[in-house]
């Protein structure tokens, strides 16, 4: 199955949690997990690897915090799930006719290819500017299934 591990959707979610914010704002850990609803145990190493990968970076003591290391609309799905998941590869067969064994007489190389391209061109085109606007506004929606009180 293919299916991207829970680290990188912690990981998503630690920069969604700081691309709703204003650039420069600092977020605690703590402050992530709780509104992310992220097991603590997670965090240490998905900070880690996204200062690492110079998405975020980190300032010790007191006041220190994360905050995203550049504007949202810089930072994509794909800059998160390459970090955590390494390039995505949907079959061997994609690289190079050395990996297929039928080479040229496969129909079905193309078709694992052309997918391929489909969700990597989604992931870069998806920035966490978006994403943070679509959660902004679907928040500010009054939810539709509340039915009112009788008097």
């Amino acid at each position: 199955m293919l299916r991207i591990n829970r680290q990188t959707d912690y990981a998503v979610r630690v920069v969604l949690a700081l691309a709703q914010e204003s650039m420069g704002t600092r977020m605690s850990t703590k402050e992530i997990g709780t509104a992310m609803l992220i097991p603590k145990n997670f965090l240490p190493r998905i900070v880690a690897k996204l200062a690492q990968t110079e998405i975020i970076t980190t300032f010790a003591g007191r006041d220190g915090g994360l905050q995203l290391a550049r504007i949202p609309q810089e930072i994509t799905l794909k800059d998160i799930v390459e970090a955590f998941e390494g390039p995505l590869m949907l079959s061997e067969c994609i690289p190079g006719d050395d990996f297929c064994p039928f080479e040229d007489a496969c129909n079905v190389r193309p078709r694992w290819t052309r997918l391929q391209e489909v969700i990597l061109d989604e992931l870069a085109s998806t920035s966490f500017l978006d994403l943070a606007e679509e959660t902004k506004a679907k928040r500010s929606i009054p939810p539709t299934n509340i039915l009112p009180l009788s008097a």
